[in-house]
Formats: C-alpha cells, structure tokens, sequence
C-alpha cells in the first residue's frame, strides 16, 4: 500500500522567543516493512541529520533569536510518501544493538512482579517460532482488554505500571505496558513509533506499538500492535524506534523565552 503521509507541528508562544534547541524522530527509514518513496522535513532553522544509538534517523536544529525579535510562532513540517509492504517478522542489522540490550529496565517500560503474573498467562518464554508469535499475540489482545483505550487519560510520562494498575491509557501506554510484560519474562522488547492509516480512526495516525524478539542468538524480531493485537502489517508506517518513548518522540527540544507555549499537531494519511 502506498500511503502519503503529512504531519504538521505548530508552536505558539505568548512572549518573544529567544532560544531553542529542537530534536526531530519525523523521518522514516526504508526497511524489511516498508520503502521510503520520498520524505521532506522542514524545520525554522537548517537541519543537521545523524543516526541516533537505535539505527534511527535524527534531525536537529537550533534557533537563536535577536533581541530586536519578535518571534512568537515556529512550525515543523514532514511529509513524504511510503510505500509500506506489510511485513511483520525481520532481523536486525548487525550494527543495531544486541537484543538483550532491550532487556534493561528503563522508567516508562520497567519490569514489575505483577506484570510478569500477567504475562505468565499467556506466554511461555521458552517457546520459539510460530507458537511463540502465537502467544505474544494473545498477551497483545490481553494488554489491550488490560489497557483500554481512552483518549486523555494519560501524559507522556505515564509509566506501564501506573497505565496497567489504572487500566487506561492510549496506544504509547499499551505498547509500554506490552514492553514492560516481556521484558518481566526475559524477553527482550521494544518501544516503536510511527503513523497507523485507518480512515475511522483518525487519533490513532500518530502511534505506537512494540518489536518483540523472537530469537535473540538471530537478532530476529515480531513487530506486535497493542492496540489493534494483531502483527504490523500494510497500514503501519515506522517512524523510530527504542527502549521507550523517551528514546524516541516525534519531537524533544528545550526552550528559552516564549512564555506560555501550546501545541497543535496535526496529521493526515491517505492511500496513493
């Protein structure tokens, strides 16, 4: 499915801006589950890209205003089209971390007692393969049933304990409670952003879900949506990925001046 994607950041300030530094997780990468056909980024300042710890791409900027400046408003812009190939099952590339990196507890996704109880449930962690891909399945659509979505109802620094004991969140909070679960058992797990193209399901274009690993010795991973409980599959788009959200957000930066800030975002995608 070719899908075009456009994803629109708009900050507003009360007072002059005077200084900001701005990191950017807004470009996706070609890859087993999907082909970057074209993808642009525009940001108030020149951007300088790298590749982060993860493999991701990552753009900054940094803008110094004038004391003579008035500046009260700052937009970034990305959009592109991908070209995605629904495939849910892929091995990592040799230079990305090993697998049992993403074992290491990390504040949104940490292990707990309770979680693994839950977990045990449904997953064996000695089984691989198909029956493997199986269960985790199962434990998605039970996160899901644990969680349940509902819009507002948590911050981005809810954690998968508090999202779990509350039994709400959104789908950051389900794919950090599906993280938190797995790594529990000794399965290594991870935090994925991207986009999700669902005409009757317009919050859900900016989402989240989780990479489990199947076989570590392979560097061979199973990318699960929490939310829907099925595997990534043609209307997924990855943006990034990492321990958790914090690793990863569309856009992190820190500020000086501007006063009061709000943010609107906003994000469309439709099939080519």
């Amino acid at each position: 499915m070719k899908l075009h994607v456009k994803h629109t950041t708009d900050y507003r300030y009360s007072e002059p801006l005077r200084y900001a530094l701005q990191t950017l997780w807004l470009t996706p990468q070609s890859g087993p589950s999907q082909t970057v056909d074209f993808w642009s980024l525009g940001a108030p300042e020149k951007l300088f890209a790298q590749r982060d710890a993860y493999g991701n791409c990552v753009n900054s900027y940094t803008f110094v205003g004038q004391v003579s400046d008035d500046v009260r408003w700052s937009l970034v812009n990305a959009a592109g089209q991908i070209d995605t190939l629904g495939v849910p099952e892929f091995v990592d590339a040799p230079e990305l971390p090993h697998p049992s990196f993403f074992l290491r507890p990390t504040h949104l996704a940490a292990p707990a007692p309770g979680l693994a109880d839950f977990g045990r449930r449904f997953v064996e962690p000695s089984l691989t393969g198909v029956a493997r891909v199986g269960q985790l399945l199962a434990l998605s659509q039970a996160v899901a049933d644990a969680v349940r979505y509902r819009k507002n109802s948590t911050s981005v620094s809810t954690t998968a304990l508090q999202a779990f004991e509350a039994g709400a969140g959104v789908c950051q909070d389900q794919a950090h409670v599906m993280v938190a679960v797995c790594r529990s058992l000794g399965i290594p797990a991870r935090y994925v952003s991207g986009y999700f193209y669902a005409a009757n399901e317009p919050d859900l274009a900016s989402h989240a879900w989780a990479d489990i690993c199947l076989d570590v010795a392979n560097r061979r991973w199973v990318s699960i949506d929490i939310t829907h409980s099925c595997l990534m599959d043609q209307r997924h788009v990855r943006l990034a990925m990492g321990t958790d959200y914090d690793a990863c957000p569309p856009i992190k930066g820190v500020r000086q001046g501007g006063g009061e800030e709000s943010m609107t975002v906003s994000i469309t995608i439709a099939p080519v």
